[in-house]
């Protein structure tokens, strides 16, 4: 029997992981650039994705199924967009606080809402509407330009960043429940496993394809950052296996609510690392936003 507990180990680790890969990435953009930050999770995070998938199957005694048309089609439009939603974060990162950059993408939730309203005819009712308002208001007090600096970075450009970038996340989210989904995998584990090892290894080739192409420099900087790469990537790669972990044991709405402690991991990260200050402002305009994610998440 599984304990009832273990859920919050597996999401608090989860969260944990994903700092560490976001902060490990948001150096490398200093001799790799944006881009190049991005490719790394990616790349690196591929052989341990497939590792990881060698272990569950070993563990369950079970091959994962050969994916379909259906399951490879998801995972690939989970997989692009991924990669769109990290770099949005990444230059998010890059102009503004780390703290306040992984604020933005927590409106991730909100814009699952919306999506599934203006796709799917999901209704969306009153507590909802409630929640999707007073998280709006929250990144709109984080992201308000100072009179005096409207022009400058710190204005709407990292928040525009970040809500794309939580878009693409929700899109990716999709892509990769439906793709599990189309698989039919044994069990939920072996099924995620194999879709994280799949994703990476699309999106790890559309990257070396793309580079050798159009960017051999920055592929070859890449390679020659090889250590702290290969940290990130294992980090992300650990960080995926963990969220998945945890859906499979409890309620997605649960495991969501408590993945915003990464916001308390990230305000560490802002003092202790990077030495940012949060602003006060902005501190009052996440505490608000955390609270409409909340809401929603429980509605």
């Amino acid at each position: 029997m599984i304990p009832s507990w273990l859920w919050i180990v597996f999401t608090v680790a989860a969260s944990g992981a994903q700092t560490a890969r976001n902060a490990m990435q948001r150096d490398l953009i200093a001799t790799l650039g944006t881009a190049g930050a991005t490719f790394v999770r990616f790349l690196f995070g591929l052989p341990f994705a497939l590792l990881f998938l060698t272990l569950v199957s070993l563990a369950s005694d079970a091959a994962p199924p050969a994916p379909g048309m259906s399951s490879l089609l998801w995972t690939g439009f989970g997989g692009v967009s991924q990669i769109l939603a990290t770099g949005l974060m990444l230059a998010a990162m890059k102009e503004k606080s780390f703290v306040v950059a992984i604020a933005y993408t927590k409106t991730e939730p909100v814009q699952v809402a919306l999506f599934g309203l203006a796709f799917l005819g999901d209704r969306v009712t009153g507590a909802m509407a409630t929640a999707i308002a007073v998280a709006t208001s929250g990144v709109m007090l984080m992201s308000w330009p100072k009179r005096s600096a409207s022009a400058q970075p710190d204005g709407w450009r990292p928040a525009i960043y970040g809500l794309v970038s939580a878009a693409m996340f929700a899109f990716s989210a999709i892509g990769y429940r439906a793709g599990i989904l189309a698989l039919g995998a044994p069990n939920f584990v072996l099924g995620a496993s194999a879709i994280l090892a799949l994703a990476l290894a699309i999106q790890s080739g559309l990257i070396l394809i793309g580079l050798t192409l159009f960017d051999r420099a920055l592929l070859a900087g890449i390679f020659r950052a090889w250590r702290p790469s290969l940290l990130a990537g294992f980090m992300g790669a650990l960080a995926s296996q963990f969220w998945f972990l945890a859906f499979a044991i409890d309620t997605a709405a649960r495991v969501r609510t408590l993945a915003l402690i990464e916001m308390i991991f990230a305000q560490v990260v802002t003092k202790k690392i990077f030495q940012q200050n949060t602003s006060p402002r902005e501190i009052a305009g996440m505490a608000i936003m955390i609270a409409g994610v909340v809401i929603l998440m429980w509605t």
